[in-house]
């Protein structure tokens, strides 16, 4: 990690000061409510409350944390702005740093699919793949940082990244101040690390990983962060090796449950999310109600649940023809 990443998680105040920095540079995203039947839950689930964050800028929640970094950084360096990423992360930073006028060279993995690469390059930052994972791509970015002095825009370990992260959680909170759980996908952690920041003991977060890629599971498991294998259908967005320490400190106080599901739920949930709403889902933001639709996730009794939606970034054909997500 570099060495200048913060060692404090973001409270709710820190957020909702990060709301007002990025204001001006973010989409507030809606909410679409569903009758449980809609989704062929049974009627004792009750309305399901989808947080449509696939509708953001660059088609995924992580701008919010990349507009937060930079512009809580003050004058950024002539060098401008580098990131690592499995590719919504990089599209995200190369976003903002055009939204602000700045360079910015992003590093992705060979697994990053051709709509993420596209996005990136279409927002004029400088590409580098290579490497067989994030971590891969991680450790060359940050070497490179190290050369040039541009400003790291980590993935999901800075605070100012979950604050920014977190700013959802805030929308929703005004949007649906009924709900008492919020089902939410974790990679690297910054997300959900935003998300139970903001909400602490008011609302139940739990945490949906794919089964290749158990970064929060394993590291509540093992009682600390700890390296894993990944793979599967998610891994361009949810495949960090480790869970972020941050995320990590959040979670063993704030999430109430770590779920795994396969990849064929994660399917069977960017189906759903086509025929039910015409909504098109990258395999990682269909991972959260994945978890609710093949029963990995039953509200308790009386629950008001919400969804993440929280990524778009994919070959719409995939979805159709059962491929890989792109």
């Amino acid at each position: 990690m570099s060495a200048d990443l913060p060692s404090t998680p973001p409270d709710a105040a820190a957020i909702r000061a990060a709301a007002a920095r990025i204001a001006p540079w973010i989409r507030r995203t809606p909410v679409m409510t569903l009758a449980p039947g809609d989704l062929g839950l049974p009627p004792a689930t009750g309305p399901v409350v989808l947080k449509l964050e696939l509708l953001q800028a660059t088609g995924s929640f992580k701008p919010r944390g990349a507009f937060n970094r930079m512009l809580s950084a003050g004058s950024l360096p002539e060098a401008g702005v580098i990131a690592a990423s499995g590719g919504n992360h990089g599209a995200a930073v190369a976003y903002a740093a055009q939204a602000l006028g700045v360079k910015a060279e992003i590093f992705v993995p060979e697994i990053t699919g051709a709509a993420k690469v596209a996005r990136i390059r279409g927002y004029g930052a400088a590409l580098v793949q290579g490497g067989a994972s994030y971590d891969e791509a991680r450790q060359a970015c940050e070497a490179r940082a190290a050369e040039t002095g541009a400003l790291m825009v980590h993935a999901y370990d800075q605070a100012e990244v979950l604050a920014g992260q977190g700013t959802l959680a805030l929308e929703l909170s005004e949007q649906a101040p009924e709900l008492t759980h919020v089902l939410v996908a974790t990679g690297g952690g910054g997300l959900i690390g935003g998300v139970a920041g903001f909400y602490g003991e008011a609302v139940e977060v739990v945490s949906v990983e794919p089964e290749g890629c158990p970064t929060l599971f394993t590291a509540l498991r093992e009682g600390r962060p700890v390296p894993v294998e990944v793979g599967g259908a998610a891994a361009d967005s949810l495949g960090a090796r480790q869970i972020g320490r941050l995320s990590f400190e959040v979670a063993r106080r704030s999430i109430g449950h770590a779920l795994l599901v396969p990849d064929q739920a994660i399917r069977a949930a960017q189906k759903k999310l086509w025929d039910v709403c015409r909504l098109v889902t990258e395999p990682g933001g269909a991972t959260a109600l994945a978890a609710l639709l093949s029963g990995a996730f039953v509200p308790p009794e009386g629950a008001k649940v919400g969804v993440v939606v929280c990524g778009a970034n994919t070959d719409p054909g995939s979805i159709l023809e059962g491929g890989p997500g792109t």
